[in-house]
């Protein structure tokens, strides 16, 4: 919630220009919960066709990582990204994994062009190639994790990127989890965190209602 003497306040109502299941919206909806700002969904999409899109006063970002970088030094409360160096570049480079080894092999750019090539069981199995490829590595990344974010007691960056992922692979595409027990121990946690909980894809207001 931004109060009246807050940044958000002081340049109008953010606005988000979303999509209920693409996992860039969600990343960012989760990071505008965590830092209790106010801001009006927009179901609509960015200039390249892609979202997330946020607007603050006259200021335009497209991007979901340039966007939560943005909201990170624009909004520094709860930070995303801890002073440890180790650490920092641990949850980035978990960013990365996700953001550039998973998330673009399963956008629907890719899979329809797929599908119109081939059909759509070889869709399936692409996508779930990429993400238990991914997954694993993130797993390997993690493995020794006993804190209860990714990184740590708060949740940070890295967590940011991980859950909309996991949910979206558990969820779009049956990747089962039991390969995966860090992050399916992660994704309870986050399932229970209220900032999460209330940028789940289905609570959106574009969600379709059955």
């Amino acid at each position: 919630m931004a109060s009246a003497s807050s940044p958000a306040a002081a340049r109008g109502r953010l606005k988000l220009y979303s999509f209920w299941r693409s996992s860039c919206s969600h990343r960012v909806r989760i990071a505008l919960n965590l830092k209790g700002l106010e801001y009006e969904y927009k179901p609509k999409l960015n200039p390249i066709k892609y979202v997330p899109a946020l607007v603050d006063g006259d200021t335009v970002i497209a991007d979901s990582f340039a966007i939560l970088l943005y909201l990170e030094d624009r909004y520094p409360q709860h930070p995303l990204l801890p002073q440890d160096p180790t650490m920092k570049a641990l949850n980035i480079q978990i960013a990365s994994i996700v953001g550039s080894s998973i998330q673009p092999l399963q956008n629907y750019p890719a899979l329809n062009y797929i599908e119109e090539k081939l059909d759509s069981q070889e869709t399936v199995k692409w996508t779930q190639y990429h993400i238990n490829r991914g997954f694993t590595a993130l797993e390997k990344l993690l493995k020794g994790c006993i804190t209860t974010y990714a990184t740590g007691d708060e949740v940070q960056l890295g967590d940011i990127f991980l859950e909309p992922q996991i949910y979206s692979g558990i969820n779009r595409f049956g990747i089962d989890m039991s390969n995966y027990p860090t992050l399916a121990r992660l994704h309870e946690a986050y399932m229970e965190h209220p900032a999460f909980q209330a940028a789940l894809p289905e609570k959106q207001p574009d969600a379709p209602s059955s």
